[in-house]
Formats: structure tokens, C-alpha cells, sequence
């Protein structure tokens, strides 16, 4: 990464006290290899941003702050030999079955080279059959791959609303598993947001929406920012991959 793209990436994203910071949000077994050798070759790079409103950009104050369309810009900055279209598939109040037809539908009328699935936040929020919930996750990955492209999950958000915290993890901890069995990386933005929440807490509240749920410009922007430096990561050869536990 070169010193103009590491200082994009880094830079601060702030709205009143909070203020982005560079946080690890990779969990990967592997990187995404496929992906390496069209960053270097240059040309067009097709990515679909699928899931519900934290997608759509719920609690952003235009489109253009969401984070695909952050990440689309971020990306177009660290690679600039490549066009990068992201597609924003989201649809807020979704969970995981209506998801993942809507995905098996995007992925039989055009090719993608990458999709980042954003799935678990409102199966966690409403609860359900965890078992049942996993296996969805399982056959997301498994027609993803059947289809072609790159595959990357992104986690339910963090908000300190969460009403029964405990179920409520075991939905991001059934992500990670799935997830780590099937060598898929996953941006673990709950760990992330949770860590920006500890870290200043009074700060935090300006990284979410008016609802005290979605993001902000400013929690999108952080969000982009992190996920663009993963993807660097993971498509960039001879570099570490950024790890949390799960």
C-alpha cells in the first residue's frame, strides 16, 4: 500500500467527538486469492453489497454515504487501475431467507467477482431457530461458490440498545463458525463497533443514526474505511491478514 492510499484509508472520519479509528475487522483462514491477480491486472472489478438496511444505508443522510458507495470510492482510490462498480442490493427490515433468495437471483442474471454478504442482524434482533439460522448461512456460502464469485460476510452491528445481549451473540458467534469452517473471511464489524463503543462511549452515540440502531455517515464511513484496508489485506500477496478472534 503506498503512503497516499494508506493515508486515505487512515484518515479521519469524525462527526462531533467521534472519531474513526483504524480497527482490525478481518477474520479470515484465507485470503481472498482469486481477486489478486485482477487488482494487478487492472480493469473492471464487480462487487455485490447484499443484506438489509445497514446496506441500503438506513440512517445515512444521502445514498452516496453508505457504505458501498464509501467502499466503492476507497477502493477506486487503492487501486486505481481498476473500475470498481459496487452494486448496493440492500433491503432494510430482511433477514436471512428473504437475503438469500434475492442473492440467488442476483447471482443467475450477472457475474459478480466479489460478493460481501451482510448478514444476522435481524435474526439476532428477533431470535428464531439458531440451528436453522446457520445452515442458512451454509447455503449462502455454498451458492456463492457454486456461482463464482469471491465471498465475504460482514456481521450484525453493535448498538448499546441490544436487548438480551447474550442470544444476540451467539447470532454473531454462529457467523464466525460457519464462517471459519468454510475458510470464508468475515468483517466482524460487531467487534469493531463494540470496541469503538468501549473505547468512548458518551463518542460513540454519533457513530449511529437519530434511532440509536443504524449508523451514521460517520459509522458507514469508519465501516468503508476498516473494510477497504481488509480487502487490501486479503488480496494483496506477501501481506498479513488482520485477525480478531472469535
Amino acid at each position: 500500500m503506498n503512503l497516499i492510499v494508506a493515508a486515505t484509508l487512515a484518515g479521519a472520519a469524525q462527526a462531533g467527538p467521534f472519531i474513526c479509528r483504524e480497527t482490525p475487522i478481518v477474520q479470515a483462514t484465507e485470503r481472498l486469492a482469486a481477486l489478486a491477480p485482477r487488482v494487478v491486472a487492472g480493469g473492471k472489478l464487480d462487487i455485490l453489497a447484499i443484506g438489509s438496511s445497514s446496506t441500503e444505508g438506513v440512517g445515512a443522510s444521502t445514498r452516496d454515504r453508505s457504505y458501498p458507495a464509501r467502499l466503492q470510492n476507497l477502493l477506486a482510490t487503492a487501486w486505481p487501475r481498476v473500475q470498481v462498480n459496487i452494486a448496493n442490493a440492500g433491503i432494510g427490515g430482511e433477514i436471512a431467507p428473504q437475503t438469500l433468495a434475492r442473492l440467488k437471483q442476483a447471482l443467475s442474471e450477472r457475474r459478480y467477482d466479489l460478493v460481501i454478504w451482510q448478514v444476522g442482524t435481524n435474526d439476532a434482533v428477533n431470535g428464531g431457530d439458531l440451528a436453522a439460522f446457520k445452515a442458512m448461512v451454509a447455503d449462502g456460502i455454498a451458492m456463492v461458490r457454486q456461482a463464482g464469485p469471491s465471498l465475504a460476510l460482514l456481521d450484525p452491528q453493535f448498538f448499546p440498545g441490544i436487548r438480551e445481549p447474550a442470544r444476540y451473540r451467539t447470532y454473531v458467534d454462529a457467523i464466525g463458525e460457519v464462517a471459519k469452517g468454510q475458510s470464508v473471511p468475515v468483517f466482524t464489524r460487531y467487534d469493531t463497533m463494540r470496541e469503538w463503543h468501549e473505547a468512548d462511549a458518551q463518542a460513540f452515540t454519533a457513530a449511529l443514526a437519530a434511532d440509536s440502531f443504524h449508523m451514521s455517515d460517520a459509522g458507514y464511513d469508519c465501516l468503508a474505511r476498516d473494510m477497504a484496508a481488509g480487502l487490501l489485506s486479503l488480496t494483496a500477496a506477501g501481506r498479513p491478514v488482520m485477525a480478531q478472534s472469535k
